[in-house]
């Protein structure tokens, strides 16, 4: 199926973006830092923005209701503003303040002090804000402060997040490939929440970055009218500990509270401080591809049912399979999961797909999804999303799992990179959502999504296979494939579809990987044959 929506830009959005985005060029050209050393100190300034937007509207409410009510009035106490989980900024750390200083002033300074005095008067933020302000002119200080003042205070809190994402995004582009280690596109993550559904539960990113897998949560409760501070229980594991005080920083300025372990040793391949295996109802991930040096020895205690490699150890020098097990792992006995997987890891040989044998048998992988390329800031190649499902097993779809390709879906933002609509988001999950027999959800996509799901499904629509869309295809059917799990072998191709040059060089690389295969078993046949023929002819 092809659909490829017109990109509509948010004309007054898209403007500030561009323009606060001027302003940080012209911060990074008046400094001699690279985007990764002049990224962190700009969030922190957007990041206080956004504060004090949270903590002005609280403190309204409060001297409102004291007026109203002719009680104390609490705008100055830092627990009333606790309560509602917003941050408590004392007059010297608010950017109105900061605004205000003139340029004869060492802004630098200043911006330093509300930085500590927001870390002492909210201990999870402790240790997280930048202080590096003093390394930079006042002159250049105020100008950015000036431009970040034009975020309309007014704005949605949605707005906020959505430039903070913006800036995020843009970093990571100018960092190449280390800033998308921290980053995963949105409506990525949109998806992935949309079909895991975690309304409510401890939730785990072993690999979580910048913590967008914990936001697009939230959000996602937050959009069925729930509180997500109340329903989440969020924990994260970040190697990188820059990354992991950003991902902070990022739950600070959406109201949430998490147990984020970051830097220093921590190390999820072989650590694992959240004491994780079987405790989490919800893992989410976008973990590192194809990294090899993951020293086995140290994990070769850490192997066998009940343990975190319950599958065993893979002899190749690739970790994905070292991540597949420790999202599976991770969950409960009805836990789900989501995680971006390299598409390589779906056609698994040797050592790799005894563990993929034993996953699919485990009758947890639920829906595989193909992704097309440009999807990702930094990376062109195309990926796919894997869903596991622990409570699947006890379901009529123990058997069977669901195929989707939707690499012919997308939205073109430019010539290198696309995302997906809302409907484009709602129609794919509600595909899935047809497929477990749950009740369509059209908070993501609307009308949009509910015609498109007629097209394809009926006026009352119900899960059936669609050509060159979505397949169920039984465990029987996977293991006559060779256990692969990419959905091209199954989904097929429907009638007057085209294939990109891209993906027929994938193909034709994954059928070139299968014969090579075929020729080394031949090969090892052969061999066996010759050798039993040589014994009875000695005999």
């Amino acid at each position: 199926m092809q659909w490829i929506a017109p990109f509509e830009n948010d004309t007054d959005g898209a403007a500030l973006e561009k323009q606060l985005w001027a302003a940080a060029d012209d911060f990074r050209a008046n400094s001699s830092l690279t985007p990764q050393e002049y990224s962190t100190p700009i969030l922190g300034l957007i990041f206080l923005r956004f504060a004090e937007a949270r903590f002005a509207e609280k403190r309204k409410a409060l001297k409102d209701e004291a007026e109203a009510s002719r009680r104390q009035n609490r705008v100055n106490e830092p627990l009333a503003y606790y309560a509602a989980g917003v941050l408590y900024l004392s007059p010297e750390a608010r950017f109105d303040y900061l605004l205000s200083l003139p340029e004869a002033e060492d802004i630098g300074a200043k911006v330093n002090h509300a930085m500590r005095l927001i870390e002492k008067e909210n201990e999870e933020l402790s240790g997280v804000l930048p202080k590096t302000y003093n390394i930079f002119e006042s002159v250049t200080l105020k100008e950015l402060l000036k431009k970040i003042s034009e975020i309309p205070i007014t704005l949605e809190f949605d707005a906020f997040g959505r430039i903070y994402e913006y800036f995020l995004g843009k970093f990571a582009m100018s960092e190449g490939r280390g800033g998308g280690q921290f980053y995963t596109p949105a409506s990525i993550v949109k998806l992935m929440t949309e079909i895991i559904e975690p309304f409510h539960g401890r939730i785990l990113d072993p690999a979580c970055g910048s913590g967008g897998m914990f936001v697009q949560s939230a959000r996602f409760v937050s959009e069925h009218q729930k509180n997500p501070a109340r329903e989440l229980a969020i924990c994260g594991v970040e190697k990188t500990d820059a990354t992991g005080r950003l991902c902070r920083l990022n739950l600070a300025i959406h109201g949430l509270q998490g147990e984020v372990r970051h830097g220093g040793n921590i190390n999820s391949y072989y650590d694992d401080p959240h004491s994780a295996t079987g405790k989490f109802d919800f893992v989410l991930a976008n973990p590192p591809f194809n990294v090899n040096g993951v020293d086995k020895e140290r994990i070769k205690d850490m192997v066998g049912p009940g343990r975190r490699f319950p599958f065993g150890l893979p002899t190749v020098d690739n970790a994905n399979y070292l991540w597949i097990q420790l999202f599976h792992s991770a969950l409960n006995a009805e836990g789900r999961a989501g995680f971006v997987m390299a598409n390589s890891a779906s056609d698994a040989r040797g050592s790799e797909k005894e563990i993929l044998k034993q996953l699919i048998g485990s009758r947890s992988v639920d829906v595989i999804v193909t992704v097309g390329s440009n999807m990702f800031y930094t990376v062109t190649l195309p990926c796919t999303l894997w869903f596991l499902d622990k409570g699947k097993a006890d379901t009529e779809r123990a058997d069977n799992v669901l195929f989707l390709d939707v690499r012919h879906i997308f939205r073109q933002i430019d010539r290198a990179h696309r995302d997906w609509t809302e409907a484009q988001i709602g129609y794919i999950a509600n595909v899935v959502r047809l497929y477990r027999g749950e009740n369509i959800d059209l908070t993501y996509g609307g009308d949009e999504a509910l015609s498109r799901l007629q097209e394809a499904f009926g006026d009352s629509p119900s899960y059936q296979d669609v050509l060159g869309l979505c397949k169920v295809s039984s465990l029987e059917e996977i293991e006559a494939q060779g256990w692969s799990l990419n959905p091209a072998r199954y989904v097929g191709v429907s009638p007057g579809e085209d294939v990109s040059d891209e993906e027929f060089r994938e193909q034709l690389a994954n059928l070139n990987e299968e014969l090579e295969t075929l020729h080394a078993q031949a090969r090892d046949l052969e061999e066996t044959i010759s050798c039993n023929i040589a014994e009875l002819l000695d005999s």
